[in-house]
């Protein structure tokens, strides 16, 4: 039986209403005069003005409050968009995202998508904003790139305020017997800098606290940030805000921000951050983007409560993990779906002609000559992650985000190779015509789903030893032959298991530019070994990081950052943002 969706009159601006193509996106952003998000949520949702907690005439927050996300209340069908492993060709997984939702609303399917927010560190260094691009995007742009709500600010201040309390709780006695040389909370910021990665603190004598060894991570890796994109409300949050382990006693027992009396503070300054934000695209259909983890080192979803909002008030759902399916797709059904019970109905896989020449081996100067071998040696990665995916219960839908140069010889290639896999490949002109050039991969997705729902499966079951869970991502998602374990990586894994927590899943911190530790091993490498140097707890998110290769939690600067090219014009506009 076909699926029922409820109707609606789209928006559906024509091509004459943007700049022509080749615009910097934040110009074509700017052509779009966004709808007030009052009367947005009303004409969309039926909410009242009173549920939404304005930022400006475009942004809101959502009180859930007016939400009814119980069990018994209708659900809409959740869409997984997910893509091949990542090249500097570029594959558009958010773009695609937010065409698909345009594509889904073309058809009158009463559809949001959910996003994850952007941080300022790779704003201001190497890979540009997170809000789409082309006719594919979320706005007002500048503001959802550039501070947004102030999610990001709430995060930084709570996990750094608790930091602050350790350090004074040492200073003043100590009563917890927290041992200073095993603090394991660290402090953050929401921009890169490698220089503050490792550092001493309390120096200046005793009026100036306790010397002990710190650092600093990027606020897209900490615990809070997936704290807050896992919690299903206030009183989960407070719990899991408690559940945090800051470090150890000199008889190495655990001491938690419960045991230290900090939660309630925590909560405090999170409790707006927790409630979802809504914008729109630039066909105005509802945008929910809320949350923000990296998928390289962390579990790379958006919260839940958007998540949630979003299902209770649509049919359809789209959301995105970051990265490759090898990392946010897993983490999605592994970490997301096994702490929710959230279950996605269908996945997209996105791709691109000239990323799949890269993984080919093609140069990127190259990429705009057609070469049909170098598609066909690419290709294997796209299968990778296609079959991986298959390993859940999924049977993915392959978008083909098109480029001006991608030839029909090279586009059929890749359709028949799907076909070879049992799945459809379908392309899309979203980024160059917005939801109209979508509407045949919303049509796909919407024909998949009407198959049924997928059975998913979870690759480990919760009762395996967490090393075993380590090697059973390894080996089947990412083909490694094996895991090499550092001696205090074992150490610490066994200590996890002593403490009870052997039960949680795994969250593999990883290069996103390969299927190995490697980022120079492109296509789809087998046989390779995956270094875990690292193990480390988080006991309040409820997952167990393990840290591989040279993976970074507090990443570096380019050679030339963009924040050179970013500066405000003479009437005041942001220019130079990507």
């Amino acid at each position: 039986m076909s699926l029922q969706y409820n109707k609606l009159s789209p928006v559906t601006p024509t091509l004459a209403d943007f700049p022509p193509p080749g615009t910097p996106d934040i110009e074509i952003a700017r052509s779009v005069q966004p709808q007030s998000i009052l009367l947005l949520a009303q004409q969309r949702f039926g909410l009242p003005a009173e549920s939404l907690v304005p930022f400006g005439h475009y942004k809101a927050k959502l009180d859930m409050s007016y939400v009814d996300t119980s069990a018994a209340a209708p659900k809409g069908k959740l869409v997984l968009v997910t893509a091949i492993t990542p090249t500097p060709a570029g594959e558009g997984k958010t773009t695609t995202s937010v065409g698909l939702n345009d594509g889904f609303n073309r058809l009158g399917v009463r559809s949001s998508v959910c996003l994850r927010e952007p941080s300022l560190g790779p704003c201001f260094g190497m890979k540009g904003g997170a809000a789409g691009g082309g006719r594919s995007q979320v706005i007002p742009m500048e503001d959802i790139n550039l501070h947004f709500n102030g999610d990001f600010h709430a995060i930084t201040t709570a996990h750094n305020l608790l930091a602050s309390l350790i350090d004074n709780h040492i200073h003043w006695g100590n009563e917890s017997g927290l041992d200073p040389r095993h603090v394991s909370w660290r402090r953050v910021m929401d921009l890169t800098d490698r220089s503050l990665r490792n550092m001493v603190c309390g120096l200046g004598g005793a009026a100036h606290g306790v010397p002990r060894e710190t650092g600093f991570d990027i606020t897209v890796s900490s615990e809070i940030m997936a704290i807050l994109c896992l919690a299903d409300g206030r009183a989960d949050l407070k719990q899991r805000l408690g559940n945090i382990i800051v470090g150890r006693r000199t008889d190495m027992t655990p001491v938690t921000v419960r045991d230290l009396g900090m939660e309630g503070a925590l909560t405090v300054l999170l409790k707006d951050a927790l409630q979802p934000n809504l914008v729109q695209s630039l066909e105005h259909n509802p945008v929910f983007i809320h949350g923000g983890p990296f998928a390289n080192i962390a579990h790379g979803c958006n919260s839940v409560t958007a998540t949630r909002a979003a299902l209770a008030l649509n049919d359809v759902v789209v959301t995105e993990a970051g990265f490759g399916a090898d990392l946010g797709a897993e983490k999605f059904i592994d970490i997301k779906c096994r702490h929710t019970g959230l279950r996605p109905d269908a996945a997209v896989v996105v791709c691109t002609i000239r990323a799949l020449k890269m993984q080919g081996g093609v140069a990127k100067t190259q990429l705009s000559i057609p070469d049909l071998e170098a598609v066909r040696q690419g290709s294997a990665n796209l299968e990778r992650h296609v079959r991986n995916l298959q390993q859940f219960g999924l049977t993915p839908v392959v978008c083909i985000n098109r480029f001006p140069d991608d030839t029909e010889e090279e586009m059929n290639l890749v359709k028949s190779l799907c076909g070879e896999l049992g799945v459809k490949a379908i392309p899309s002109s979203h980024w160059a015509t917005g939801g109209e050039g979508a509407t045949d991969l919303a049509q796909a997705v919407m024909d998949q789903m009407d198959e049924g729902k997928p059975d998913i499966e979870f690759l480990y079951e919760d009762s395996l030893p967490l090393a075993d869970k380590i090697e059973t991502v390894a080996t089947r998602i990412y083909h490694a032959r094996n895991v090499e374990f550092a001696p205090a990586a074992k150490r610490q894994l066994q200590e996890y298991e002593d403490l009870g927590f052997g039960h949680l899943p795994v969250c593999i911190a990883k290069t996103q530019y390969s299927f190995s530790a490697d980022s120079s091993l492109r296509g789809a490498p087998t046989g390779h070994t995956l270094p875990v140097r690292e193990v480390r707890l988080a006991a309040g998110a409820g997952f167990v990081v393990a840290v591989c290769g040279d993976i970074m939690t507090m990443p570096g600067l380019p050679r030339r950052p963009a924040a050179l090219d970013i500066e405000l014009d003479d009437n005041g506009l942001v220019v130079g943002l990507t």
